[in-house]
C-alpha cells in the first residue's frame, strides 16, 4: 500500500530466455486492459529499471494518486511486429492515505480527493468493510457541494478543489477502524482507505529491572488487526494495518482473549534497551510508557534511601538536643532571678545581736499618736534604752 503523493515500487521476475525482450507494463481498466509503459511508450511518472544479473526489472511511479491503484501487469514483447507478449507476474497496487491519529474526544477531518470526472457523483464515506450490500450506519452520502450532517458526522463535498471531507467530533473508541473513501456509479467504487487512530487519554507506567518480567494488557475491537509497535509516534506503526509479528524477538509472547476484547503481551528477561515508549490495541491505542532500570541503579536507589533515613536521624538527634539545651538553660535563667531577689535583703555578717533604739514619745495634742524611730547606726551596740514619756496635760 502506498499512501497518496508518495512513490510507489514494484518489481517483476523474468526468465533467463526474456532477458533481451523488451519490457511492458498495462493496467486493468474496468472493462479493458491499458499500456501504461514501454519502449515505445514512455509516461512521466512511470520509468523502468533492468537488472539483468538478477532477471529482474523495477518498476517507480512518483506522486501517486487515487487513480493509480489497481492490477498491474508485467510482461514482455515475444514479437512487436505482430504485437505479441507474454505476462509474466501480476501486481496488485493499493492507493491509501496516511493514517489519521487523534486523541479520545478530539474532531477528525478525513479527506477523500477524487478525479473530476466524479464530481457530479455522489459521494460516501465507509467504515469497516465497504460494498453495496455491507454498509456501516456511519454511512452518508454527499451530492455536488451540498452538506449533510448526523449527530458528530458531516460530510462536505468540494467540486472545485475536486475533495470531499468526513469531520467527527467528540471522538470514541468506537470511531475508530478504517474508512473508506467511495464514488456511486452503477456500484460503489471503493478507491481510497485510510485509518483512523484513537489514543486512548489514559496512559499506562510501568517500571522494572532488568531480568524481571512484565505483562502488559491491550484493548482490541478486531481479531485481525492487533498492533505492539515500539515508536515515538503511532502513526509510525500503521500503514497497511499492523499485527504483532512485526515484534520478531523470542522475549515477546501474546495470548488474545477475544471475548474480553483484550490481548496481553508476556516480555521476559527485560533489558535496559527495551526501555521507551509503546504502542498497544489496534485502531484503539494505549500509550505504554516503559522504564527498565539496571541492578546498578537499583543499588543507588537503595543507597540513596538508606542515606536519606541516616540524615533524618541525625536531624532529629540534633532538634532533640537543641530542645533539651534551651529547655536547661531556661531553668538556670530562673534559678539565678531567685538568688538575686534574695540578695536585695540585708545579711547579718555577725552571729551578734542585733539592737535597735525605739523611742516613743507622747505629745499633749494627742494621746494617740506616736514616733517610732530607728536608727542603723546603733547595730553595733549592746543594748540600747527605750524611753518612754509622757506630758499630761
Amino acid at each position: 500500500m502506498v499512501n497518496i503523493g508518495e512513490t510507489a515500487t514494484f518489481s517483476c521476475e523474468y526468465s533467463q530466455n526474456h532477458i533481451n525482450d523488451p519490457k511492458i507494463i498495462f493496467k486493468e481498466g474496468k472493462d479493458s486492459i491499458e499500456m501504461i509503459y514501454s519502449t515505445s511508450k514512455k509516461t512521466e511518472r512511470f520509468s523502468v529499471s533492468d537488472d539483468k544479473h538478477k532477471n529482474l526489472f523495477s518498476v517507480r511511479i512518483s506522486a501517486v494518486t487515487p487513480d493509480d491503484g489497481g492490477v498491474y501487469l508485467c510482461g514482455v514483447w515475444i514479437n512487436r511486429h505482430s504485437y505479441s507478449y507474454s505476462i509474466i507476474n501480476t501486481v496488485h497496487l493499493h492507493i491509501g492515505m496516511a493514517p489519521v491519529v487523534r486523541r479520545e474526544g478530539e474532531s477528525a477531518e478525513i479527506f477523500c480527493p477524487y478525479d473530476s470526472i466524479y464530481k457530479s457523483k455522489s459521494k460516501s464515506l465507509c467504515k469497516g468493510k465497504c460494498s453495496t450490500r455491507d454498509r456501516n450506519t456511519l454511512n452518508e452520502t454527499v451530492r455536488e457541494e451540498k452538506e449533510t450532517k448526523t449527530d458528530r458526522l458531516t460530510l462536505n463535498d468540494d467540486v472545485t478543489a475536486s475533495v470531499f471531507t468526513g469531520t467527527i467530533t467528540g471522538l470514541t473508541a468506537e470511531d475508530a477502524g478504517k474508512y473508506w473513501c467511495a464514488v456511486t456509479l452503477e456500484r460503489d467504487v471503493n478507491y481510497l482507505y485510510t485509518h483512523l487512530i484513537v489514543i486512548m487519554n489514559e496512559e499506562l507506567n510501568l517500571t522494572k529491572y532488568e531480568g524481571d518480567d512484565v505483562s502488559i494488557q491491550c484493548k482490541h475491537h478486531d481479531e485481525h488487526q492487533k498492533c505492539f509497535c515500539k515508536a515515538h509516534e503511532p502513526s509510525m506503526c500503521v500503514k497497511d494495518g499492523v499485527s504483532l509479528e512485526t515484534i520478531r524477538d523470542d522475549r515477546f509472547s501474546f495470548s488474545d482473549e477475544v471475548s474480553t476484547g483484550v490481548f496481553t503481551v508476556n516480555i521476559t528477561d527485560l533489558r535496559e534497551e527495551d526501555s521507551g515508549i509503546y504502542w498497544c490495541g489496534s485502531h484503539i491505542i494505549t500509550k505504554v510508557h516503559l522504564n527498565i532500570n539496571n541492578d546498578k541503579n537499583k543499588d543507588s536507589s537503595m543507597f540513596i534511601i538508606i542515606c536519606v533515613c541516616v540524615i533524618l536521624l541525625l536531624i532529629g538527634g540534633f532538634t532533640l538536643t537543641v530542645c533539651k539545651l534551651r529547655h536547661k538553660r531556661r531553668g538556670d535563667a530562673h534559678t539565678h532571678t531567685s538568688v538575686q531577689s534574695t540578695a536585695q535583703l540585708p545579711t547579718v555578717l555577725s552571729h551578734e545581736l542585733l539592737y535597735a533604739s525605739v523611742s516613743f514619745q507622747k505629745h499633749e495634742e494627742s494621746l494617740s499618736e506616736a514616733s517610732v524611730t530607728v536608727s542603723k547606726n546603733e547595730l553595733y551596740s549592746d543594748y540600747a534604752t527605750v524611753n518612754h514619756r509622757m506630758r499630761l496635760n
